[in-house]
C-alpha cells in the first residue's frame, strides 16, 4: 500500500505549499470543497490550482448535512465543476454545526452523482457508517470505494465493503507521525495500491 495521499482544508491554514510536499513524496491531495447546499470552502480557490500546478492529483469532497441529498450533489458538482482525473467523494460523518447527513440522503446524493458522471464518488466514513448501517450492507452505498476513516493500526470495514481503496488512519496527531513538509500535521491516507500508477487509475475511476 501507498502512504502519499493527505486531505486537507481551510482548517489546515492559508499557507500551504503543496510543492513542497509534492517534493517529499506526497502524490494527491483530496480538499473539502462543500458543505450542504450552500456552503464553499474558503481555501478551495486558492489551494486547488496549487495543487495541480504541483502535479499532485487534486480530490474534491462533500461535507453532507441532513438537506436533500440531490441538492447537496448537484450544488457540489456545480462548484466545483470535477474534469476527468480529478476524485469526487462525499463525507458522510456526524455533523456537529447542524444537522447530518441521513442514510437516505446520502443514497441520493452518490446517486445523483452516478447519474451525472457516470461513476460513483468515493464514500468516506467510519464508525457513522457502521452506526447508521446497523449491521447490514446497503444495495447502494456499497457501490462506492471505501474511504474508511478510522485511526489505528487495523482497518475494521463496514458491513458491504470487503476492501478500502483509502484509508485515513490519523488525523496527523494520532500515532504520533512525522509533520508532511510543506503542510504540517494534517490528515492522512494510505491507498490500497502498490504504485502511484495503481492511484492514477484509481483516481480515474472515480471522476468525470
Amino acid at each position: 500500500m501507498l502512504d502519499v495521499v493527505i486531505d486537507v482544508s481551510h482548517y489546515n491554514g492559508q499557507h500551504l505549499d503543496f510543492a513542497a510536499a509534492a517534493g517529499a513524496a506526497v502524490a494527491a491531495v483530496i480538499h473539502k470543497t462543500t458543505q450542504g447546499t450552500k456552503y464553499v470552502d474558503p481555501m478551495l480557490g486558492v489551494n486547488r490550482p496549487a495543487i495541480i500546478s504541483a502535479g499532485l492529483l487534486f480530490g474534491a469532497y462533500h461535507f453532507g448535512d441532513g438537506s436533500d441529498g440531490g441538492d447537496q450533489a448537484r450544488f457540489f458538482l456545480d462548484t466545483v465543476q470535477p474534469l476527468p482525473g480529478q476524485l469526487v467523494g462525499l463525507d458522510f460523518e456526524s455533523n456537529p454545526a447542524g444537522s447530518s447527513m441521513t442514510i437516505e440522503e446520502a443514497r441520493a446524493f452518490v446517486t445523483e452523482i452516478h447519474d451525472s458522471i457516470g461513476k460513483w464518488p468515493v464514500l468516506y466514513s467510519g464508525h457513522d457508517l457502521k452506526g447508521a448501517l446497523g449491521g447490514t450492507a446497503d444495495s447502494v452505498l456499497s457501490n462506492c470505494p471505501l474511504w474508511l476513516a478510522q485511526y489505528g493500526p487495523s482497518a475494521v470495514l463496514p458491513p458491504g465493503w470487503s476492501s478500502w481503496s483509502l484509508w485515513q488512519y490519523t488525523d496527523g496527531q494520532i500515532g504520533n507521525p512525522s509533520p508532511v513538509t510543506g503542510i504540517g500535521h494534517c490528515d492522512r491516507d494510505r491507498f490500497v495500491g502498490n504504485a502511484v500508477a495503481d492511484l492514477r487509475a484509481f483516481w480515474a475511476s472515480v471522476s468525470p
